[in-house]
């Protein structure tokens, strides 16, 4: 299921980012440090009232300014606003209403989206209110009071903003059919691959717009199989976006991935891997998909008998935190090694499918609690009592212990390199819960 995207635009300094961080909570675990991972905090998964939702942060508008690090921000919002289902739009009280603010409500009544206004740092609703009134005049809609400080009003806006929502929109139909994620940086050749993938197959079943996500569906037939490929070749405005803006690709990166089985992160072998490459395989990493590191334009790489070798260990030195990611060398020009693709996701869709017997995973926990010792602090040891996978895509263990401020995260890779030596489990992350039990309560 695809989750609604909410952007907060707003001229600068109204107070976007306190709202985003007091929106976001505990939630920001999504934007959080992942080991070998540069995080930019500008998206985070909200929940409210059972229902879940992408927030978008970004840079203030000003409408009119000839100042280049103004007008990036402007373009940045403009690239959330036409990502977004529904944007808040942000004023200040203190201020009161300001020309910019008329010319930036005119941006988003241009937008066709759903406006939420919001009127900030309302510290008392009783005093203040006369002074809100004014933003009526802005013609889009009754101004919702909130202290995003204060954290006060925020309910009423979540329910507002939720009324917007179309749940039948965000709700896929029942469709068995493996969803793939081409990703990556914009020009490494994602419409290409698809483009060569339909080309020489010619059994192409439909090309249809992929929602409001900017994002297209494509169904292909290989072997007998059916795929759906969600290319998001749309990354960079038809206007060239200078590359302080790339990192706004991510926010429709991540409605893609939300919807794959598993994500193929696109390289450009001419460039190398990036630190943007590491960013968009994170959000892959985090959502739990399945993820094939395609390597793009091999063809176009000076290259010997060790070139691969040499590659790969660059690869895998960037994207550290996805060792159990699948690589592979391909190029969209010629259509070498594409075929492969396939034979590639339908691995990874089988491990992230897979299940282990509880027996099995006892037996394995059992002989690496015996080859390597848990950790201990101040002289309490953990304990390891059982194990049990709980849910597949992607494979979940639950393991109980005696104490899970005692786990680390060295020795739970230790124990997930014990399952991978065992099942493979290749082109999937695994997951691990931790849950305390009291020595009565063993099994």
């Amino acid at each position: 299921m695809s989750k609604p995207i909410v952007a907060i635009v707003g001229r600068p300094n109204v107070g976007k980012s306190t709202l985003f961080n007091a929106l976001a909570g505990e939630n920001i675990s999504i934007v959080k440090d992942t080991p070998g991972v540069t995080r930019d905090r500008i998206y985070a998964d909200v929940e409210w009232l059972n229902m879940t939702f992408t927030l978008i942060d970004t840079g203030g508008i000003e409408p009119d300014t000839s100042d280049v690090i103004l007008a990036q921000m402007r373009e940045q919002a403009q690239i959330a606003i036409d990502t977004a289902d529904v944007i808040i739009f942000m004023t200040d009280v203190r201020q009161g209403l300001v020309d910019s603010d008329s010319k930036v409500a005119d941006m988003l009544r241009r937008s066709g989206k759903p406006v939420v206004l919001v009127v900030n740092k309302v510290d008392s609703f009783v005093k203040m209110m006369a002074d809100v009134y004014e933003f009526y005049n802005l013609g889009i809609g009754d101004p919702v009071p909130v202290s995003a400080n204060a954290k006060l009003g925020i309910g009423d806006m979540l329910d507002i903003v939720t009324e917007h929502f179309n749940q039948e929109e965000f709700e896929e139909e029942e469709d068995d059919r493996p969803k793939i994620a081409i990703v990556g940086k914009p020009n490494v050749g994602k419409s290409s691959i698809i483009n060569k993938l339909i080309g020489e197959q010619r059994v192409i079943v439909s090309d249809i717009a992929g929602t409001t996500r900017d994002a297209i569906d494509t169904d292909i037939v290989w072997d007998g199989k059916e795929y759906v490929f969600i290319d998001t070749a749309g990354l960079r405005r038809k206007s060239k976006i200078k590359e302080e803006l790339e990192r706004y690709s991510i926010i429709r990166t991540v409605t893609a991935v939300d919807r794959a089985d598993v994500v193929v992160v696109v390289i450009d072998a001419t460039e190398g891997v990036t630190e943007q490459d590491a960013k968009i395989a994170g959000i892959a990493h985090e959502r739990g998909k399945g993820i094939i590191v395609a390597v793009n334009k091999w063809d176009a790489v000076e290259k010997d008998d060790k070139a691969i070798y040499r590659y790969t260990e660059k690869i895998r030195m960037t994207l550290s935190f996805i060792p159990y990611a699948e690589i592979m060398f391909i190029s969209a020009e010629t259509g070498k090694r594409l075929p492969k693709l396939f034979e590639k996701i339908d691995m990874v869709l089988a491990n992230q499918a897979m299940r282990v017997q509880t027996g099995v995973l006892n037996e394995i926990l059992t002989e690496a609690v015996a080859l390597q010792q848990p950790p201990s602090d101040k002289g309490k040891r953990l304990k390891l009592y059982y194990i049990t996978q709980v849910s597949v895509k992607p494979p979940t263990f639950v393991i109980f212990v005696n104490d899970k401020q005692l786990t680390h995260f060295s020795y739970t890779r230790y124990l997930e390199n014990k399952l991978r030596d065992t099942f493979g489990f290749q082109g999937t992350p695994l997951r691990f819960i931790y849950r305390e039990r009291t020595i009565n309560e063993q099994i």
